[in-house]
């Protein structure tokens, strides 16, 4: 049984017979072993593995989690367990109810966002602020989704900004014409999952006898009324206050503070022992973390034993010199490099450390700031995979077609509603069997100067100016080739796509789907306008060199794709596997290179905490867009906990390139590396006016 290697409190924990249970579980005590263990005490007592929850942060961990209860308990036992992130198991419970539903990712559903909003016009409003833009309104109203539980939008903006009351009513209009839209297709996105999956819970018994909750203090206002509206019969939810670092995505740590009182008689255990970070790594976290204010009382105790190494400070003239020198220090080591860490907290630290490594040909991997799944080169391959299986699929055609010069999301949403036309319903019937009936198929939008919307759309253009691209006579015919607006690059662009989807016809396999679609022209075409992007110079040139180094990039990427193919026959599993499994998958190997957020959950033998600057660690901008110096506080916390037997702490005191001077992170200074001089006293003085005001 998995209880038998559980320490006294864990024990406690594991097999407590409260209804409502909060676990307090710092870094390194053993977590896993206790839910792993809970598990095994509620099937050991009768429960049936079906009648068992388990939402995590992250499929991985709920997959680690299953997998440990099944070598107790078996395979078949095991994988009755529902499990994983709040997400998949939302999405889960809906398809059971709705087949149809389509899981739209936050990029394509921005993409969406921005063809409704680009039919807005603001400048009949006479204001002192610029209204927000279509990317950054779609984040507020993400953020809205997460956290608001009763206003509605235009309220909630109109309260919240006040600044923008004005644009309010064009805002909320634009999002009910956005959810309408997303309703008319059977899109949903993260927090739709959630909201559906909430109103199924308030009206069908989900037959849970125990909820187990994993990273509780991530948890967001959404996340908690969806555990609310399951109402358990019992809960068992797991978490460390020191380690919430997700409030710019909602999260709240308030939820975690509140447990006791949400629920007067649920009891709270305390994991004291950490077994992972060394004496002097766990005191320096403790001592820096202190500065917090305690929530919950606890008092770690170290139960390693032997000589350990103290943290060092390594303290660099230039910001460069720190990347070099850290590359020739892992280069020197003697740790294996998979066992090695270098955690960053913004993406340009990364990208330092990164060529440093490369330069002396260390391999490593990076996960946090831009990953593979979420590179535009591998989106663009899956919109076009998407697209065949399901062509109602509109924000994949209108994001590829963003590629095409001259054509906007709000065009390219055009183009798709008029090929839908076209071909009653189907854009490839429209593509390929036009109805040459219908002489206009682009539809005439309304006009509400109070709203923000105006009619734009000029008279039919002709086709004659596309006579010299050579295409062939039935593409000619088509229709959709006289939108006015469109342009020779725009219609080759239309073209490539139809060239493609004809050879794509018929095709089973997932591996050689996505070969055709990298070998093809309009692939190429998206290809050279990404690469070029990425070599551009301040002047508007392309720097060639550069450029052919990214194609070689995005050549490399997609040799990548094609093996993660490989093993599946089916085209939805392949899709699904890539868009809801992505972010738990990681590429390459050697040294890692982790966010400070995708460290979260993880150990290593030798770790480097670079960049410590005031203003970069913690991070000012961040702090001044909503975040805190608490949570930054937090942040650190979680990067040197990552540790288990060397730790190394990175500053640099001059950017030669920017010319900026540093100073010390102010973590540096708590945790007693640097001493506190007249810098640091202006520093706290400057923070606590701040605080006052």
């Amino acid at each position: 049984m998995p209880l038998s290697r559980l320490n006294q409190e864990q024990y406690a924990a594991a097999t407590s017979s409260f209804s409502q249970n909060l676990i307090i579980a710092s870094a390194g005590t053993g977590k896993t072993s206790t839910i792993v263990g809970r598990i095994g005490h509620l099937l050991g007592t009768g429960v049936k593995p079906g009648e068992i929850l388990l939402l995590t942060f992250t499929n991985k961990a709920a997959a680690e989690m299953v997998e440990r209860v099944a070598e107790y308990f078996g395979k078949d036992v095991a994988s009755k367990i529902d499990a994983g992130t709040f997400h998949a198991v939302s999405y889960r419970w809906l398809k059971k109810h709705d087949k149809k539903v389509v899981l739209k990712q936050q990029r394509e559903l921005k993409t969406l966002f921005r063809s409704v909003f680009e039919k807005r016009n603001f400048m009949n409003i006479e204001a002192e602020v610029t209204p927000y833009g279509g990317n950054y309104l779609y984040d507020v109203y993400s953020f809205y989704q997460n956290t608001e539980l009763s206003q509605d939008f235009e309220s909630w903006i109109s309260e919240k900004y006040e600044e923008h009351e004005q644009f309010a009513m064009i805002y909320a209009d634009i999002v009910d014409e956005f959810e309408a839209l997303k309703k008319e297709y059977g899109f949903v996105n993260f927090n739709d999952l959630l909201l559906n999956f909430r109103d199924i819970c308030k009206t069908k018994d989900l037959g849970y006898k125990e909820v187990l909750v994993d990273e509780y203090q991530d948890t967001n206002a959404l996340q908690g009324t969806l555990i609310d509206a399951m109402a358990p019969p019992s809960l068992f939810c797991v978490g460390d206050y020191d380690q919430s670092i997700y409030a710019f995505n909602g999260a709240d740590i308030s939820i975690i503070g509140s447990f006791s009182t949400k629920f007067p008689e649920a009891k709270v255990h305390t994991l004291t022992k950490n077994y992972r970070s060394s004496l002097p790594i766990l005191s320096l976290a403790t001592k820096v973390i202190e500065h917090n204010e305690r929530i919950y009382p606890k008092q770690l105790e170290v139960t390693r034993t032997g000589t350990a190494e103290s943290p060092k400070l390594l303290a660099y003239d230039e910001l460069f010199d720190q990347y070099h020198a850290i590359a020739a220090k892992i280069r020197d080591s003697q740790t294996p490099r998979e066992e090695i860490a270098v955690i960053f907290r913004n993406n340009s630290s990364a990208d330092g450390i990164e060529v440093g490594l490369r330069e002396l040909d260390i391999p490593c991997k990076r996960k946090g700031g831009t990953s593979f799944f979420d590179s535009k080169e591998v989106k663009a391959v899956l919109d076009l995979y998407t697209l065949l299986i399901n062509e109602a699929d509109m924000m994949s055609f209108i994001h590829l077609f963003e590629y095409a010069r001259g054509i906007g999301s709000a065009m390219a949403k055009e183009m798709y509603l008029a090929l839908k036309n076209l071909g009653h319903g189907s854009i490839f019937y429209g593509l390929y069997a036009a109805d040459e009936s219908i002489k206009n198929p682009f539809e005439k939008r309304k006009v509400s100067h109070q709203l923000g919307l105006f009619d734009d759309f000029l008279e039919l253009g002709a086709v004659g100016k596309f006579a010299k691209l050579g295409f062939e006579a039935k593409f000619m015919k088509n229709p959709i080739l006289k939108h006015p607006k469109l342009t020779k690059d725009g219609a080759s662009f239309l073209h490539d796509f139809y060239s493609l989807y004809r050879d794509l016809k018929g095709i089973k396999q997932p591996r050689t789907i996505v070969r055709k679609i990298v070998a093809s022209s309009m692939y190429n075409r998206i290809s050279d306008v990404l690469s070029s992007k990425r070599a551009q110079l301040k002047d508007g040139s392309v720097d060639e060199k550069q450029k052919t180094e990214s194609l070689s990039r995005i050549a490399r990427k997609m040799s990548l794709l094609e093996e993660l193919s490989k093993p599946y026959n089916e085209h939805e599993r392949f899709l699904n596997a890539m868009i809801l499994g992505s972010s738990d998958l990681t590429q390459g190997e050697g040294v890692n290179l982790l966010s400070v957020h995708a460290s979260k959950g993880l150990e290593y033998k030798e770790v480097y905490v670079i960049d410590l600057m005031d203003g970069r660690f913690p991070n000012r901008k961040l702090m001044q867009r909503g975040g805190s110096l608490d949570e930054e506080r937090r942040l650190f916390y979680v990067s040197v906990t990552r540790a288990k037997d060397i730790l190394y702490l990175s500053f640099a005191k001059y950017d030669k390139i920017k010319k900026i001077n540093f100073m010390p992170s102010q973590f540096l200074y708590e945790a007693g590396l640097v001493p506190k001089d007249e810098a640091y006293r202006a520093l706290v003085l400057k923070e606590a006016e701040k605080e006052e005001n």
